[in-house]
């Protein structure tokens, strides 16, 4: 996932005082005198954005703050942007999709119809990177992209997992083509 977004909406005192401790913050901070289409902004983004009045834009509602009282201690807005930030990360880890199943990361579950099946973490790192794959992926670039392993290291880690990985999807979901493999490696 992208990092967050935080957009200070005509509030520049604001976006000055956060921009000065920007460097303890995990989110991206933007400030704008208008409200334009927030909602393009956003895409793809954990985004939240901070106002003083009411937002018009077709943002989702529970992705804004609104200062209604002012002055606000800064410590307990940080601690709302953080909390509304963590919210929506994991909303958004609960309902990922992949193919035509639902992956849910905060509980390492991957359902398809009514039927749900446990990964570990492993697993859940390989399907979501093979899915940032458009092409086959080696055992050697999952080896050292997955594990952190050289290219060189003799190792049959990778072909254990992907194997383990499609006999349980297999057996689940009487699905062999979710996790597909040729002579250039595996793909999702």
């Amino acid at each position: 996932m992208t990092r967050s977004k935080v957009i200070i909406l005509n509030l520049k005192g604001l976006y000055n005082v956060l921009l000065e401790l920007k460097e303890f913050f995990k989110f991206e901070l933007f400030y704008q005198e208008k409200e334009v289409d927030l909602s393009e902004q956003s895409k793809g983004k954990n985004c939240l954005v901070i106002s003083n009045k009411k937002i018009l834009s077709n943002i989702d509602n529970k992705n804004i703050i609104i200062l209604s009282e002012l002055p606000v201690k800064i410590l307990d807005l940080i601690e709302k942007i953080n909390i509304n930030l963590l919210k929506q990360k994991y909303s958004y880890q609960s309902n990922f999709q992949i193919k035509e199943y639902k992956l849910d990361l905060n509980s390492r579950v991957i359902s398809l119809e009514k039927k749900d099946l446990k990964l570990t973490e492993r697993e859940i790192e390989i399907i979501l990177f093979l899915k940032s794959k458009d092409k086959p992926q080696s055992i050697d670039v999952l080896q050292k992209e997955v594990w952190g392993y050289s290219e060189n290291l003799e190792t049959h880690t990778v072909e254990t997992h992907v194997y383990r990985l499609r006999k349980k999807i297999n057996e689940t979901f009487d699905d062999s083509n979710f996790l597909v493999s040729s002579k250039h490696g595996y793909k999702i």
